[in-house]
């Protein structure tokens, strides 16, 4: 059973954390409602544990042979995250039943974990950590964790954007948060430049 607590615990730590998915989910709960924020959730989820069981099941390899694909999915999600720091950024601030149809959808979710280092770098080290023997019991039993814990984590942040909506009814309250948003964003993506 401590397996489970740990493989729980590490999910959590990592899923729970700020990084760009987590700020994409507030901001969509934040302008958008909990249930159209939900889509984005959903591919998120989806698109972080499909990426663990496949490094699990051998995807690993592939980096190993052609290490180039790192930087690769890097400077794509460099690039991801300031097309959305820019949208954030520019986003006229009007709340309203007319954007529910615009949330992020559940492929924009999904997308954002294949091009989020942080995504790839919690794959390799859950997966390394827990599952290293290639036991195809222990790489399904992580990834069933941590599809649960990932699925709540990024609903959360999605529920306390739900809960900040109230509080950013003002079109230059919103704008404002979405500078901040696009700000944290744009320096997720300068902080992978340097690294």
């Amino acid at each position: 059973m401590s397996a489970l607590l740990s493989m729980a615990a590490f999910a959590l730590a990592s899923s729970i954390s700020p990084g760009p998915v987590n700020v994409v989910a507030l901001s969509a709960g934040a302008q958008h409602g909990f249930a159209a924020s939900l889509r984005h959730v959903s591919g998120a989820t989806v698109g972080f544990t499909l990426l663990l069981l496949l490094i699990g099941l051998g995807l690993h390899e592939l980096l190993v042979h052609f290490p180039n694909l790192i930087n690769v999915v890097k400077w794509a999600g460099v690039a991801f995250l300031l097309y959305m720091a820019c949208k954030l950024a520019l986003d006229d601030g009007h709340l309203g039943a007319d954007k529910l149809s615009r949330g992020p959808s559940f492929a924009y979710g999904a997308a954002l974990q294949w091009l989020n280092p942080k995504a790839w770098l919690a794959s390799l080290a859950g997966m390394g950590a827990y599952a290293a023997e290639g036991d195809g019991a222990l790489v399904w039993q992580f990834t069933a964790i941590y599809f649960v814990i990932c699925y709540v984590s990024i609903a959360s942040w999605a529920f306390a954007g739900t809960f900040l909506r109230k509080y950013l009814q003002a079109p230059k309250r919103v704008r404002l948060f979405n500078r901040v948003l696009a700000a944290l964003l744009a320096a997720s993506a300068l902080y992978l430049l340097a690294t």
